[in-house]
């Protein structure tokens, strides 16, 4: 009888733990799938997929602190703003587009909760990758998400689930500082276009691509504005004094300023967006101008490199690196450590409306 008991209360907590345990990953599970596009702030690993590109990070020392202690293809010592965010929502990362139509998956791929197809060196404008020579321009990452909405349909069995889908789930665009730094870098954009003219043709560029997400069934955007990357070691090695780069910054503004009304604009005339854009750049700045708040010690150099900041050679196997990782706010010449991007979704996910605007991401996926 003992036993029988036993058996029957094992069987009444096993089933109690089981359903509450599945009501525990719904209710975790906030949104069904997270889409990914944008440069190498979000890049999980698509350009590894890429031959002919020299924007990888799928060697040493990257991914020093990632859970697996090898490079995954994301230019951090750790995890990036993508897998952040991820985990805020209750989903895995999205993984790389390219790693799930490679030739071994195609036939397998599932797109159910999310892809990514952020690509390391893209820009809004198709081209702001010559110096690294090959990455997936938004243009294109835009085409790939419009055929995955196409295949979820087909796994879906229906048009309306995958609408269903598509309108439930969050869309993140972190993209724009290549294209700024294109700018900054080029006497013959500069001779083309006064910054005004170009940081409005971004916009516009963006607002295009947007609508033709929307065209295919996406409602929910987390939207990014460019960082303080004037502030980044590879600009800050240009100046004798060490200081941040302030054209670069001021153009950065420009363009932020012109997104942040584009957006505004943008949700009056199509029907159903909501979004949430977060100000990368007073964030980051708050970080320099006040690191001890956000335990920071060392905001200019780079924490893997070689050279003046860690600044004239790259995170590269021969580069050294810093043993207090969390104490640097920059990872390499350009790209956040793996503690600053934790920040940065922080705010964007919880965010008072000082960073993160008309709604913060917890906000966003009530809607």
């Amino acid at each position: 009888m003992a036993s029988k008991a036993f058996l029957v209360s094992y069987g009444l907590f096993f089933i109690c733990f089981f359903v509450l345990g599945t009501n525990y990953i719904l209710e975790a599970r906030m949104v069904p799938a997270v889409f990914v596009l944008g440069d190498s702030l979000v890049d999980v690993g698509n350009n590894n997929y890429l031959p002919l590109s020299l924007a990888k990070a799928d060697f040493l020392h990257n991914g020093l602190d990632f859970p697996t202690h090898k490079p995954t293809g994301r230019f951090s010592n750790g995890k990036n703003a993508a897998d952040f965010l991820a985990e805020k929502v209750g989903l895995p990362t999205s993984p790389p587009y390219l790693s799930l139509v490679s030739n071994s998956n195609k036939n397998n791929a599932s797109f159910l909760t999310g892809v990514s197809f952020a690509s390391g060196g893209a820009g809004i404008f198709d081209g702001m990758d010559e110096r690294i020579r090959q990455s997936i321009p938004l243009t294109k990452q835009v085409d790939y998400f419009l055929t995955v909405c196409e295949k979820l349909k087909q796994q879906l069995g229906s048009s309306s689930s995958a609408q269903n889908l598509l309108s439930k789930s969050l869309v993140v665009v972190v993209i724009g500082s290549n294209d700024i730094f294109g700018y900054s870098g080029s006497s013959d954009l500069r001779s083309k276009n006064t910054p005004q003219q170009y940081v409005d043709l971004m916009a516009l560029t963006l607002k295009e691509q947007l609508k033709r997400m929307y065209n295919g069934g996406a409602r929910k955007f987390v939207i990014t504005g460019i960082g303080a990357i004037g502030c980044c070691p590879s600009q800050r090695n240009k100046n004798k004094t060490e200081e941040c780069n302030e054209e670069t910054n001021r153009l950065s503004v420009k363009y932020n300023q012109g997104l942040t009304s584009m957006l505004q604009k943008w949700k009056s005339e199509l029907k159903g967006i909501s979004y949430s854009y977060l100000d990368t750049y007073s964030i980051l700045k708050n970080f320099v101008q006040k690191p001890q708040a956000y335990g920071f010690v060392d905001v200019k150099a780079a924490c893997c490199g070689l050279g003046n900041l860690n600044a004239k050679v790259g995170c590269l196997p021969i580069s050294t690196y810093c043993s207090n990782r969390r104490e640097h706010l920059f990872w390499d010449l350009y790209h956040p450590t793996e503690a600053a991007h934790r920040l940065i979704v922080d705010n964007l996910f919880d965010g008072p409306s000082q960073f993160t605007f008309p709604l913060n991401v917890r906000q966003l996926v009530a809607v």
